[in-house]
């Protein structure tokens, strides 16, 4: 798992400004970090430097874009919370979740197609 991709709620938040609307202009991306998420225009700016700085985002010529994508920072961020609340179980996960969320036929059918897909492609 990647360390650096693990990312603060308002990091995410901030990221998630600019996965959906990239590329985007840092004028644009500070407006609407404000407009979104309440934020200071200088708030902004040391969010984006210290994200640029991990290599999550770039920043060249005042157009701001990703180098990670989302879907990689919701897989280590997902599999950080497995392993670090249940010693890496992904059973105890899934049961202390249905525990106190129910779920509708259609997730659990989408949830089994998943399961499926996975097994089937360590067989292979």
């Amino acid at each position: 798992m990647e360390q650096n991709t693990l990312l603060a709620q308002g990091e995410y938040r901030f990221a998630a400004l600019v996965w959906h609307n990239e590329p985007i202009a840092s004028g644009r991306l500070a407006a609407l970090a404000a407009s979104e998420l309440g934020w200071k225009k200088s708030t902004s700016y040391t969010v984006l430097k210290k994200l640029c700085d991990r290599g999550i985002l770039r920043n060249e010529g005042g157009t701001v874009t990703a180098l990670v994508k989302q879907e990689q920072v919701q897989q280590n961020e997902s599999a950080a919370v497995v392993e670090r609340t249940f010693d890496g179980s992904l059973p105890r996960f899934v049961a202390a979740f249905l525990n106190t969320k129910p779920i509708s036929k259609e997730e659990a059918a989408a949830i089994r197609k998943l399961l499926d897909e996975a097994e089937a492609g360590k067989e292979e």
